[in-house]
Order: structure tokens, then sequence, then C-alpha cells
């Protein structure tokens, strides 16, 4: 498949075309507007310093649906213990900056550039990017953020400074989503961890067939109360 080039004007090929690699296209900008519809579209940005902005749409899919978390029995072992409080939207801009920090064992170096974090934080203002937070004696000490569009929930990056931080919210985030009706999460592209937590992959095609419905849902009530603090189970 060829490598499109985008232009000034607000559209995306269609995310079918990407190569088998998942690139689809390189270019536009990182503006609410064209963000909001690639994630509509099936489509995510993802590049570091030295790149310009590419446009990925995978093949297979990685998406954990909400009822489908799978909890381990050590896990279960600690959130039993109540160490840790999971709450949304209290520290979107620190969550955002602490995915950004490279992982343990990484040389240097992140896909999370300062254009991609102010983009998001413009989405949080705007109402559709979110963070899950888990704190430990009101220290933030891991979360999630993505971007949350009708029933889906477009995960994008989470981190953990405590050991099983952003699985708790991970699972809160799960848990919070079934009950409010949510179709999916999306997890992009498979990862062991995620993999063992319930998430699957399904094809490219599925997974668009999927989100053009729920994108549109009009039904589900605003869930990201910045006061409300999540049922870990």
């Amino acid at each position: 498949m060829p490598l499109f080039r985008l232009s000034k004007r607000l559209d995306f090929p269609p995310a079918w075309l990407a190569r088998s690699d998942g690139l689809l296209c390189v270019g536009g900008d990182l503006t609410a507007k064209r963000l909001l519809l690639a994630y509509k579209s099936g489509i995510f940005p993802w590049f570091s310093e030295a790149e310009p902005i590419l446009w990925w749409s995978p093949d297979p899919r990685l998406v954990l649906f909400p009822g489908n978390i799978n909890i381990s029995k050590s896990l279960k072992k600690k959130i039993k213990k109540n160490f840790f409080c999971v709450k949304v939207d209290t520290e979107f801009e620190q969550t955002i900056i602490s995915c950004a920090k490279p992982r343990k064992n990484e040389i240097a170096g992140t896909w999370l550039v300062d254009e991609m974090i102010e983009a998001y934080i413009e989405l949080h203002k705007l109402g559709y990017a979110h963070s899950i937070e888990t704190f430990r004696e009101d220290k933030l000490v891991g979360g999630l953020y993505g971007v949350c569009i009708g029933g889906s929930f477009f995960g994008e990056s989470m981190f953990s400074f405590d050991s099983d931080a952003s699985k708790i919210a991970l699972v809160a985030l799960a848990n919070h989503l079934k009950k409010n009706r949510f179709d999916l999460i999306d997890c992009q592209v498979s990862t062991s961890h995620l993999l063992s937590m319930g998430a699957c992959e399904i094809s490219r095609n599925l997974f668009l067939d999927t989100i053009a419905p729920s994108v549109k849902r009009d039904d589900i009530k605003n869930i990201w109360d910045p006061k409300s603090i999540l049922d870990i189970l």
C-alpha cells in the first residue's frame, strides 16, 4: 500500500489502506478537530522527536471489552489491602507528563513529545481526553489517559511509579466503563501486559465496524466527574 501525505484539508485516507506495519499517512497537524476525526476513523498518531507526524491503523487491533478485564489473584489481594485510591481527571497534566518519562531500562527518548502533550491537554480542556489516576498516601503513583468519544475509550498511555499502580488504574477504568455500558477500550497494539489483563486482538475491519456506531452514541451521560473516586473492584 502507498504511504499517504496529508494536506491542510481535514481528512484522512480510509484506515484499511494502511501498510502492513499499520502506517497509513504522514503530515497534517495535531489540532483537536483532526485528532477527533482520526480516532473516529480508527487512526491514531505515533511518532518520535525527529520524525514528522505519523498516523497509524494497525491490523490486528488490540482491544479490551470492559466486562472482560482479568484480575490476577495477586492483584486482587493488593487491591483488597486498600493501599490505593483511584481518581478521575484531578491530575491530567501530571499524568500525561509522567507517561512521557522514560520507562525502566529505556535508554532515552519518548513518543510523547511536547507537541503531543500540548495537543492532549487541549483535548482534555475540551472534555474529550481523560486521566485515571492511582494515588497512594495522596501521592500520584500511577495512571493512564485516553480519549473518550461516544461509547469508546481510546487508550493512549499509562505509567507506574509503584508496583501494579497502572494495572489498578486499568481495572478501575474497565469497571467504570462496564457500569456505564461502554463498548470497548482501544489498546492499539499488543503487549503481553495488556493481553494478560484480558485484552484481545481483533481484525482492523471488525474494529472499524465496531467503533463506527459506538463513537456516535449519545446515550451515555457524563461519567468524568473529577470529584469522584472510582471503585477498584
